[in-house]
């Protein structure tokens, strides 16, 4: 038990629930900013998960399709993150990195009039220190993305979020 890092005999590290939420609606952003993360007013990709003890450790993956339109030469990059909303308490971004053009997303150096798609996942562990309902909902951001903006569940394709509660 030790090397699967469960403790002998304390059920520590168990999964206690899962929970999924899909969304095969595109959200569009147009003109964004950079490194600002844009979520969806309806049709999110999210899923929300009621911890049953205030030591239990949440684990987020999440996946989607991602786009980009670059209206000039040069660098261009798309990220997902995701936001943590407890019910009566606070909300926190967790992004990959400070901006979005930095570590833990997708870059490229695209031509003029370029639109690229890329499928995009990120592993998230949280210890929301609560029992209270929690909603983590996926978002997406961009650098240097042009008036066609940047998308979520790109034409429609399928994103998944999934939560599990893991004892702490």
């Amino acid at each position: 038990n030790m090397a699967s890092g469960v403790s002998p005999g304390t059920g520590m590290g168990k999964v206690l629930q899962v929970v999924q939420g899909t969304s095969s609606t595109e959200f569009t952003q147009s003109s964004p900013s950079n490194s600002v993360v844009y979520y969806p007013s309806s049709n999110k990709l999210s899923a929300s998960i009621t911890p049953s003890s205030t030591s239990s450790k949440i684990l987020i993956q999440y996946v989607s399709t991602a786009r980009a339109s670059h209206g000039t030469n040069g660098d261009v990059g798309i990220a997902l993150a995701v936001k943590e909303t407890i019910s009566g308490g606070s909300t926190t971004e967790i992004k990959p990195d400070v901006d979005t053009f930095g570590s833990g997303f997708y870059n490229s150096n695209v031509d003029n009039g370029s639109n690229y798609r890329v499928r995009l996942s990120d592993v998230v562990y949280r210890t929301p220190s609560t029992t209270s309902a929690t909603t983590y909902e996926v978002g997406v951001s961009g650098y240097n993305a042009d008036s066609n903006g940047i998308r979520l569940n790109s034409d429609n394709s399928r994103g998944e979020i999934i939560l599990m509660e893991i004892a702490g």
